[in-house]
């Protein structure tokens, strides 16, 4: 289809108006060759299908009827709505979708096509304006191959990635929920896309298997484009292919995927070479992807950030201005600061950085958008930002305003795998303290150490109603994305499509019992701070690591005490409490007034679960999801009695009085007993324990144990 540029596509839909009651009807449509909108017209049958309504395609609309649907959209049809935007209204005639431009028309297509499937009857449709505040709505999907992190619990996914099928019902969910980036995270993916050039033994596959290969690749991004979505390679600098490394000697972390060392030859000649030729020749193969990212961190350590910025100019920047089109770009930072890889910031950093972005410009196109990790990894803690991947991010990218480039959020959630999550007003708290910067162009919402492919965490049985892992998760995907493409969507939509999986009234009692259930792992990662990914397992109440086979950390007691806070404006550790004498500032939660609401949400959430339950013997799907709510309430009442024993043994070190450490004592006993029924329930509908990035599965179960020892180390006393 060519461009759209001052002229309007129309597309003329024919129907009957019809409300719920009558007979079934016929809808007619007459629409442009737009893969966009046959997509979203494809929803819209489905809709109507499902409820005994039909949809018929022609060339053009009948004489005899009058349009009761018309789609307009291009520069002339915006009327200020925006790119993305859409504007649904009624006609005497029936109803019209203004696009801002043909992604805002599928929007408002599938906005339409949604409401009907929900129930809602023609003749009650809503009205609605939407302009999109944000351009850039992404998911962060790591492959399982060249994986970031090596284990079972990503090499399992293989099979299921390698499948078109889930691809088509993963990018389905992406663009019903508004996302339009699909970002694919591997350390080096391009041996398994091209056949280098100049260096054929970079590929280990046969003609037949790269074949292969290049049909998923090429099928996965034509796909996206088919649903308005924008594809992104994002890589780690200084890898290679496993063959590549050992036919040449290079790069030879690269035969096992060691993604941490300094290393001295990462400014090898021949990697150079290699690396900015595979990204010109995959620019050149793969029309549809969209564009590329880097990181430059792994394996670069040792090199100054000017070096590092040398090697990307050297490669993928000079690799893409070889290329013969045009291609948009992600840029990481900060990262890294000085020679070591941890992460660490600083202003010079961040203005140098700044200088080269905004020299960028053969063949690479739009703004380039600059990726932060809001809160580090842990992005699912307080809405407001305190710490980037290194620690405190100055101002240099947006002051002054920036011209090239935008600023782009990741989301991280490296915190809940096991449990669902859903809290749509901690997403509209974000979306309300971004959408006034106009440096700032979206967010990026996904794991780097859980790939939501095959599901491997629910047990089977009749409670499973779905094949992927990404569909039990329907509901940290829905809030995440609608609210990112329209923060003004209420709460009645997100109820109503709890109607539609359980039962007409169940919304109005689940939804706020999940936003009370959702809050109190944002209240943990806000008063526990994590950096980086293992630094902080939020459902695990633990640390891991993936190094020198260490095992899962538990926060004991001592730890627990100690830990210092994220969220500083709104929390105070225990140990600062204490040695304040239970002084706080204004608008601060002390870990007693924390224990307490979280106390107050969790009795408020489970009585909303039993209302529920109350209606009649819930289906097994319900059941799981009312489980999910009542285990969070668990974990929340073990982290309230965790505070109050915290507060006492404190108080009990600091005075040596055996009345606080009684009252310690008895409050870990408490907590205890919530942490067992935590387990019970966490294994209830779910295959426990679990795969996970630690050398160690995961359950909660295996977790009692260092549970019972905080109870003897307040016993223990002084």
């Amino acid at each position: 289809m060519k461009p759209i540029r001052s002229h309007l596509i129309v597309v003329t839909v024919a129907l009957f108006l019809f409300g719920a009651s009558l007979p079934a009807a016929e809808v007619t449509v007459a629409a442009p060759d737009s893969s966009l909108l046959r997509f979203a017209l494809g929803k819209l049958e489905s809709a109507l299908r499902a409820r005994g309504d039909t949809l018929k395609r022609v060339a053009q609309p009948g004489p005899d009827r009058t349009p009761a649907l018309s789609i307009t959209f291009g520069a002339g049809s915006a009327d200020g709505i925006g790119p993305e935007g859409f504007r649904q209204a009624r006609q005497s005639n029936g109803r019209t979708i203004t696009g801002g431009d043909e992604r805002g028309a599928m929007y408002g297509l599938l906005d339409l096509a949604e409401q009907i499937r929900l129930g809602t009857p023609w003749n009650k449709l809503e009205e609605r304006t939407v302009k999109a505040p944000f351009e850039f709505r992404a998911i962060k999907f790591n492959l399982p191959w060249a994986a970031y992190r090596t284990s079972p619990v990503i090499e399992q996914h293989d099979a299921t990635c390698r499948d078109l099928k889930f691809w088509e019902a993963f990018l389905d969910m992406m663009a019903e929920n508004r996302f339009n980036v699909l970002s694919l995270w591997s350390l080096h993916p391009f041996h398994y896309m091209v056949r280098p050039k100049n260096f054929p033994e970079a590929c280990p596959f046969n003609a037949s298997e790269l074949a292969e290969w290049k049909k998923l690749w090429s099928g996965i991004f034509a796909l996206a484009k088919e649903r308005g979505i924008q594809t992104y390679l994002i890589n780690w600098n200084t890898f290679v292919s496993p063959e590549f490394a050992r036919a040449h000697n290079v790069a030879r972390w690269s035969e096992n995927w060691s993604h941490i060392g300094k290393e001295a030859d990462t400014t090898n000649e021949l990697v150079v070479r290699y690396t900015r030729e595979v990204v010109t020749q995959v620019l050149d193969e793969y029309p549809d992807l969209t564009g590329l990212g880097i990181t430059l961190g792994e394996r670069m350590g040792g090199q100054t950030p000017q070096q590092r910025r040398d090697w990307l100019d050297q490669t993928f920047f000079a690799g893409i201005a070889d290329a013969k089109r045009p291609a948009k770009f992600i840029y990481r930072a900060p990262l890294s600061a000085d020679v070591k890889s941890g992460g660490t910031t600083s202003e010079e950093n961040d203005r140098l950085t700044r200088t080269q972005i905004e020299s960028l410009s053969k063949n690479i196109t739009g703004p380039v958008y600059v990726e932060f990790k809001h809160n580090w990894s842990h992005g699912h803690s307080s809405p407001e930002l305190f710490i980037v991947h290194g620690g405190k991010l100055s101002d240099a990218y947006w002051n002054p305003p920036p011209t090239r480039h935008k600023v782009v959020w990741t989301m991280r959630n490296e915190d809940m795998y096991v449990l669902r999550w859903g809290q749509p007003d901690f997403v509209r708290q974000f979306a309300q303290n971004q959408r006034s910067k106009d440096f700032v162009g979206g967010a990026i919402i996904g794991s780097e150490c859980y790939i939501p492919a095959l599901d491997y965490i629910t047990a089977p049985g009749p409670h499973k109603t779905w094949r992927y892992a990404f569909e039990r998760q329907w509901l940290f995907y829905a809030v995440w994305g609608k609210l990112l493409y329209d923060s003004a969507t209420p709460d009645t939509r997100f109820e109503a499509l709890f109607d539609a999986r359980f039962g007409a009234g169940t919304g109005q009692d689940l939804l706020p019992a999940w936003k009370l259930a959702s809050q109190v792992p944002l209240h943990f990662a806000s008063f526990h701070r994590g950096t980086w990914d293992g630094s902080l397992y939020t459902e695990g109440f633990s640390s891991w690591t993936d190094r020198d086979n260490q095992p899962r950390k538990f926060f004991d007691i001592d730890s627990f005490i100690k830990a210092p806070v994220l969220d500083t404006k709104r929390y105070v550790n225990v140990a600062d409490f204490v040695k304040a004498r239970g002084a706080v500032e204004a608008g601060q939660f002390s870990p007693l007034t924390l224990a307490e609401q979280l106390d107050r949400d969790g009795a408020t959430a489970l009585q909303r679960v039993a209302a529920v339950r109350a209606r009649g013997k819930p289906s097994p799907a319900l059941d799981l999801e009312l489980t999910d709510i009542e285990a969070w309430c668990a974990y929340g009442a073990y982290f309230a009695e965790k505070l109050r024993g915290g507060v006492a043994l404190a108080e009990a070190r600091a005075t040596k009085d055996v009345t606080k450490q009684r009252q310690a004592v008895a409050a870990l006993e408490k907590a205890l007993v919530h942490w067992q029924r935590l387990a019970v329930l966490g294994a209830r509908f779910n295959q426990l324990p679990v795969p996970h990035n630690s050398i160690d599965p995961f359950s909660w179960s295996n977790l009692t144990p260092a549970v019972e020892r905080d109870i003897a180390t307040a016993r223990a006393g002084f």
